[in-house]
């Protein structure tokens, strides 16, 4: 694969992780049976995903989203891990995404 067709999956990667944050952002505001499912959902798919696009930050994070369910379910530190995927979006972007 080219570089340049590398980044640009890289980039793509980032406007749907985006999207996908702003999905958990909703989603842990809620912690119902549905929106947990759905949260656990979307952390595996980043955690998986982040790594294979080096971006180790995203893929940690995204783990600790699901120990953090499997812990319990802690809102507060769900929605920690939540803030820093998007904080670790924005400054891989240089862009302030929207919540």
């Amino acid at each position: 694969m080219v570089d340049s067709e590398l980044e640009e999956l890289r980039r793509e990667f980032l406007a749907e992780a985006d999207d996908k944050v702003h999905d958990m952002e909703t989603s842990v505001a809620r912690l119902s049976p549905e929106s947990v499912a759905r949260l656990t959902h979307l952390a595996h798919q980043l955690k998986g995903s982040g790594g294979s696009y080096g971006f180790q930050v995203i893929s940690e994070e995204a783990a600790e989203v699901e120990k953090a369910i499997e812990d319990g379910g802690n809102a507060q530190a769900i929605g920690q891990h939540i803030a820093n995927l998007r904080a670790e979006i924005e400054r891989l972007t240089g862009v302030t995404l929207s919540e």
